[in-house]
């Protein structure tokens, strides 16, 4: 398990100052296109949730599809895109956040979910913790949500803290 955590560490690439000034980028991609990672990866995401039951994987748009969708195949579920605004072209519900300098929004097809129905959050990396928290508030008005996957956390931002304490949170690499 701890090698298998190590390896998937090891290929993701740091980019210093991406996208400005300052930042060390975690770049997925080099995971991505090693197939040992990249189901190395969704095993481990496929492991932390094997004992509760999913009805649907919900991905956030766009890297929590790439993670989303084998995950919900691996599972057994279906899939949820939780996308940006007027990208979906049914009628959907929304929810705003709070972003450093102003708001976004978040949304889902009205009819993609039902009070019963548990749902798993998933993307690729904690930051700040806003989107996440979002996308929680935005499933907990239709449906269950029982977790919330990513690949990286990145601790020293905090974004953890923004997420509710009653739901499981996992992370599978930390920085």
């Amino acid at each position: 398990m701890e090698e298998n955590i190590k390896k998937i560490k090891d290929s993701i690439r740091a980019i210093p100052d991406f996208p400005k000034k300052g930042i060390l980028f975690r770049d997925i991609t080099t995971a991505l296109k090693n197939s040992e990672t990249l189901k190395l990866t969704v095993d481990e995401l496929c492991e932390q949730f094997k004992d509760e039951k999913i009805d649907y994987i919900a991905g956030i748009e766009s890297r929590g599809f790439i993670y989303g969708m084998p995950l919900a195949y691996k599972m057994n579920c279906g899939f949820i895109p939780v996308r940006k605004p007027n990208k979906l072209p049914a009628e959907t519900i929304s929810q705003e956040y709070e972003l450093e300098y102003g708001t976004d929004k978040i949304e889902i097809h009205k009819d993609a979910l039902k009070s019963t129905d548990r749902v798993l959050i998933v993307d690729d990396l904690l930051a700040t913790g806003g989107t996440a928290a979002a996308a929680v508030k935005l499933i907990s008005r239709v449906a269950k949500p029982v977790g919330i996957a990513f690949v990286i956390e990145l601790e020293e931002l905090e974004g953890r803290k923004k997420l509710p304490e009653d739901i499981k949170v996992v992370s599978v690499v930390k920085y």
